[in-house]
């Protein structure tokens, strides 16, 4: 089917396309899982299929395949779709060829080649990580290698391929004496460089930790949220906002805000696919535009949106390079890469006097990703006293404002985390509402 993808842009072309792309991508991951303490199923995955884009009187049409002997009858249904399609007053074109920059640490060689039974040998790392605190009991967990190979070719000259790994782990766990309490602990990377025996540990500990809560009254404080807690509250409630097609449909909470300063002067967050490792750092963009940094606040400004080929013609500007897929079945949409937050970093909670300290939440996907509100549960919460974490909460709700929450950034840790493609330290944010 690689080989075939060359054959169906010249297939496109001979169909009648004006414009044509045919973008192909495979994937193979291989997953153990365990449930308590036991190992409960391996499972290797493996995809492959090609979508086509064909553009006819500025008309689009798409469709894909798994399969090779049917790669024909997609060109001719994504050729025949944008025929009997309106034509698009907003497209401009597929993206042309251009010089594209050099990235590294995508791919791991050792990753690539790692056998089953060393997949085994780090699932069992994250078990035995959690024994080494007595009292708790890992109740799910696992490790995945995947790796993946993708190539882009359209009419205009792009020909991009690229071939990448990752490998992840995660564990949850329970306490088994006294007051239940739990937690989890994540981890992915390009390269096998993560301890999942630390990982393990690390969960327990926590979850040990959290173990006879207190209550605590409704009041405004301090919080300071762990990079997994800040991290899905901008993926889910300030993200969406960046995206210039939502903004061009009128569902975002930024529109006509460039220029305007949204935040502190000390924080920025950049959209970074170039980053050395990142994990959504690739050559280009999924449609083949060139991987770049783009500032989306600067020093507290609000300085662009987030655009792929089709929302940059349509504003008249360039592509920040944000195309992304799901996969091959679905054509291409504004999508993050890596998301950097910047803040001058301290030991937060050694500079906080008294507040409270969050590593996850719960319900975050509920945000209004317009208006920015949000309402979620806190776990594994702690009281912060004079600079040090003092008691655990047993029960905390925290609501907010994403777009106020970036006014009110007091602080960041020296603990940076890759939570997938948010790259982020603690945060400290003065003046939030939390009810025990």
């Amino acid at each position: 089917m690689y080989e075939l993808a060359r054959k169906a842009l010249r297939l496109a072309e001979k169909a009648g396309a004006e414009e044509a792309e045919i973008y192909y991508a495979a994937n193979h991951s291989t997953s153990v899982n365990f449930r308590k303490d036991a190992l409960e199923n391996a499972k290797d995955r493996f995809s492959e299929g090609i979508g086509v884009r064909a553009i006819v009187n500025g008309a689009v049409g798409f469709a894909s395949t798994n399969s090779a002997a049917q790669i024909e009858d997609a060109v001719e249904v994504a050729v025949s779709e944008a025929r009997i399609r309106e034509s698009d007053p907003d497209w401009v074109g597929l993206p042309s060829n251009e010089k594209y920059p050099t990235v590294s640490g995508i791919f791991d060689k050792k990753v690539e080649t790692l056998e089953l039974e060393a997949c085994i040998e780090h699932a069992l790392a994250l078990i035995e990580g959690t024994k080494e605190v007595p009292g708790t009991l890992p109740t799910s967990g696992g490790f995945t290698r995947a790796k993946s190979k993708q190539l882009i070719l359209n009419t205009n000259g792009i020909e991009i391929e690229e071939e990448s790994t990752a490998v992840s782990g995660f564990v949850d766990v329970i306490t088994v004496n006294g007051q239940t309490s739990t937690a989890y602990d994540f981890g992915i990377s390009r390269s096998l460089d993560i301890d999942f025996f630390a990982l393990g540990k690390n969960a327990a500990e926590l979850a040990l930790k959290s173990s006879d809560g207190i209550k605590i009254e409704p009041q405004k404080t301090d919080v300071v949220f762990h990079p997994f807690a800040f991290s899905d509250i901008i993926e889910e409630a300030l993200a969406p906002s960046f995206d210039a097609d939502n903004v061009q449909k009128g569902r975002s909470g930024l529109i006509d805000k460039l220029g305007e300063e949204l935040a502190v002067p000390e924080l920025s967050i950049y959209d970074d696919g170039l980053i050395e490792a990142g994990i959504e750092t690739s050559t280009s963009d999924d449609e083949g535009v060139p991987s770049q940094r783009t500032t989306l606040i600067g020093k507290g400004v609000l300085e662009t949106y987030l655009y792929d080929s089709y929302t940059a013609g349509k504003s008249g500007v360039k592509s920040t390079g944000n195309s992304s897929r799901s996969s091959y079945t679905s054509p291409p949409a504004v999508g993050l890469r890596n998301v950097i937050v910047d803040y001058p970093q301290t030991d937060v909670i050694a500079d906080t006097h008294s507040g409270i300290f969050v590593n996850t939440i719960i319900g975050a996907h509920t945000a209004n990703s317009i208006s920015g509100d949000f309402s979620v549960e806190a776990r594994n919460a702690f009281t912060i006293k004079d600079g040090a974490l003092d008691k655990p909460i047993k029960s905390l709700m925290i609501s907010g404002n994403a777009f106020e929450i970036l006014k009110q950034i007091t602080g960041a840790g020296f603990d940076v985390r890759k939570v997938g493609g948010i790259i982020t330290p603690s945060i400290r944010v003065s003046d939030m509402s939390v009810i025990g």
